[in-house]
């Protein structure tokens, strides 16, 4: 039976979680914040780190996933009236196995699993594409945050009714900065241009690390000198790589004194704050671009992977792949965005709202689950 309207709903949430990228943990406010508003719950997170989840996210319980064997999860998965994998770009070749453990254990167990939001790819090991069908398929929903995604899945044989809403970080608020911050970061009263970077890895196999820092060196060099504007770098995974591939970007500039990178540690609510200064941003992370859109700040975008085109194509707004394009054809891409960045504020101003809204379908599709579902088969 499931539970009466009065009792609290127990939720799992497993994703890339645990404070090591901003965007997935933008990801995880959304999901998190749109339960709150629709049902009570307890909701447990399967997190890397998960100190880190308690301190940033309202959420009652959060376990070290990655630590755990399966005899110490089962029984928090049996729990369980719902188990949720996602959102975030979690389905792809080296990680699918380890995201999918707590999915299949759940299905062992008669737990509920959805879907949340998931992106998909790339997928060409055939493991990787079996377990993803498996595991999808007995799956009770899936959501996914594109219409790349949903191809990828059809692709692999995943033969099902998968709905295509949107990224739950488009329902990110901005938070209050701490005090004194623009003056620590140097980002008061000029003319400002964010960029974001991102490692080369698994979830990008194809990026050539040293060809994309000479091309972002090159774009910076042209926007100190074409817009009189001061370069700031974004780290939006500190933890990880991206502040060494920050400061390679700023050792290859001519104008290296006219740039920074940003030395704080930020909430995802508060670097959306900090997004909101600038007059235009040119990124590869998605995250960060989703930021600017949520800011109604310009955004050229250097797609290395289907997430970044398919977010563009949210808004028909247009741009070289990243293996295809050289320094004259960014530079003049740049130069005509910032010629047009008043449209292009109005573009996102319009296309907002609706992908605002279908961000929240994935929760309203949680929501019946549970209401009209089943409970988890521990009691």
């Amino acid at each position: 039976m499931p539970p009466k309207k009065e009792d609290v709903y127990r939720i799992g949430i497993s994703g890339s979680y645990g404070g090591l990228n901003l965007g997935d943990e933008a990801i995880l406010e959304g999901i998190v914040n749109r339960i709150r508003t629709s049902v009570k719950a307890e909701i447990t997170v399967f997190s890397r780190n998960p100190d880190d989840t308690l301190q940033r996210h309202a959420v009652d319980r959060a376990l070290a996933v990655r630590s755990l064997s399966r005899e110490e999860i089962i029984p928090e998965i049996r729990r369980l009236d719902l188990m949720v994998l996602g959102g975030g770009g979690i389905l792809f070749d080296a990680e699918a196995r380890i995201y999918l453990r707590e999915v299949f254990l759940a299905q062992e167990y008669k737990v509920p699993v959805m879907l949340y939001a998931v992106g998909a790819g790339p997928l060409k090991d055939p493991q990787a594409q079996d377990l993803v069908a498996r595991a999808l398929q007995d799956a009770d929903a899936v959501t996914v945050r594109d219409r790349a995604s949903h191809k990828i899945l059809e692709e692999i044989g995943v033969h099902r009714e998968i709905v295509v809403t949107a990224d739950p970080a488009l329902l990110l608020e901005p938070e209050a900065l701490p005090d004194g911050t623009l003056e620590r970061e140097d980002l008061e009263g000029q003319r400002l241009i964010g960029m974001s970077v991102r490692e080369p890895g698994s979830a990008a196999p194809d990026l050539s690390e040293e060809r994309y820092h000479e091309l972002l060196a090159n774009a910076a060099d042209f926007m100190v000198d074409r817009f009189g504007a001061d370069i700031v770098l974004v780290p939006m995974e500190r933890q990880v790589l991206d502040m060494q591939h920050c400061h390679a970007v700023v050792s290859k500039m001519l104008r290296a004194p006219r740039a920074r990178v940003l030395r704080g540690h930020y909430t995802s609510g508060q670097m959306l704050s900090l997004v909101s200064r600038f007059d235009l941003v040119v990124g590869m992370r998605l995250h960060f671009l989703i930021f600017a859109a949520l800011s109604a700040v310009p955004f050229v975008a250097l797609p290395y992977a289907s997430k970044v085109r398919g977010f563009l194509d949210e808004f028909k707004l247009e741009a070289p792949p990243l293996k295809l394009v050289n320094a004259g054809r960014l530079l003049a891409h740049i130069d005509q965005c910032w010629d047009q960045r008043r449209s292009l504020q109005n573009r996102i101003k319009r296309a907002l709202p609706d992908l605002r809204k279908k961000a929240m379908q994935s929760n309203e599709i949680l929501v019946s689950l549970l209401t009209g579902g089943r409970s988890g088969s521990g009691e």
